[in-house]
């Protein structure tokens, strides 16, 4: 089998261990003769799956009782505006621009008819290459947005705002279970699950009981409180992709948990900015104080030169280290899964190209 290190943004690497064991039950689930894909999802064989997720969910992530957790489907898009079409009561809310998706979440924000959205802070004019503290928000607002780490731009939030009077409402798509927050530091927090919890097409949403209630003439699909009396599963739920995000689940606990995975994701960051920050060639864009760990984009400064090293780099087995196509350069998403020996072997290729692009320098652009 061909070895690759997968820098993917999403979707993501994998645990191998939890590969083999979906490979080991792929046919035959627990004796059933029946594949995971082929459970009825009324029955008690994914009934057990599905609150076993939740379980190891709420134990890793330390949920308080006076909060749901949902699984379901639609991506982190969709709760862009399932969250003001469901907690807008007052018809005004407060968000913070710090990236791309936060501009997404805006911009389905301004859809909803009659909804006041202010952007209370931006680093849009910094080019997002830093966040800023957020400031002081009034009680008039139905809720304060952020998003935790921002996938593109690799800037991360670790301290939220706490002990003000609205809720603050999280996206933490490409951060959950890799570094610790309180939950009861927020309202709502909800994350696509193709970065650190399995395969796409799964979304979790942690809410606090309070914040649920029924909304008029809101579609069933995109009612929180539709979704937590049907505990989930108010159409097809889906399935595989819940039952391997429990497998992701277990693995992480045998781990020690999101304070031990932290200390590793630490680890592996911090191996790559130190080479960044001492190298001749490569450079990271992103200011110290807002540095990501999970999600690490990186520049020549030359685009000839960048296009040259994702070249290489894929032949050599380093793949999907190509940026995002709004901000270029380079990016290695170094999420839960992802081996710190994959880290080693990527400064090991990057010297080497180093030493060769000084040796027998590429065409520099102007």
């Amino acid at each position: 089998m061909k070895k690759v290190y997968n820098f993917s943004a999403g979707p993501a690497v994998l645990p191998s261990s939890v590969l083999k064991k979906v490979q080991d039950e792929m046919l035959d689930y627990a004796g059933s003769g029946m594949s995971v894909m082929e459970l009825s999802h009324r029955s008690s064989l994914f009934q057990a799956i599905i609150d076993d997720a939740e379980c190891l969910l709420r134990e890793l992530m330390s949920i308080p009782d006076q909060y749901s957790v949902l699984f379901l489907q639609g991506g982190a898009s969709l709760q862009f505006s399932m969250i003001p079409m469901n907690l807008a009561r007052n018809k005004k809310v407060a968000y913070v621009n710090s990236g791309s998706w936060s501009e997404k979440a805006i911009e389905e924000a301004l859809k909803i008819p009659n909804l006041t959205v202010d952007v209370i802070a931006s680093s849009q004019q910094d080019q997002f290459k830093k966040v800023l503290t957020i400031p002081a928000v009034t009680a008039d607002y139905d809720y304060l947005h952020i998003t935790t780490n921002n996938t593109i731009e690799g800037t991360t939030y670790f301290e939220v705002p706490t002990g003000i009077e609205i809720p603050v409402i999280a996206d933490m798509s490409s951060n959950i279970l890799s570094s610790e927050y309180e939950v009861s530091d927020f309202g709502l927090i909800y994350a696509g699950a193709q970065k650190n919890i399995g395969p796409a097409g799964l979304t979790v949403v942690i809410i606090r009981k309070d914040l649920i209630r029924f909304v008029d003439n809101l579609p069933a699909m995109l009612d929180y409180s539709v979704q937590e009396k049907n505990n989930s599963m108010y159409n097809t739920p889906p399935t595989f992709a819940i039952y391997v995000a429990k497998l992701v689940f277990e693995w992480l606990k045998e781990l020690g948990g999101v304070k031990a995975i932290e200390a590793i994701n630490r680890k592996k960051a911090q191996l790559l900015y130190d080479y960044l920050d001492q190298s001749s060639l490569f450079s990271s864009p992103v200011e110290q104080g807002s540095r990501s760990l999970t999600n690490i984009p990186f520049v020549t400064g030359d685009a000839a030169i960048d296009k040259q090293f994702v070249e290489e780099a894929e032949k050599a087995g380093f793949v999907n280290l190509k940026g995002h196509r709004s901000v270029g350069g380079m990016r290695a998403s170094l999420y839960n899964a992802f081996p710190i020996e994959g880290v080693e072997a990527l400064i090991e290729f990057m010297d080497t190209f180093t030493k060769k692009t000084e040796e027998a320098p590429l065409h520099v652009s102007n």
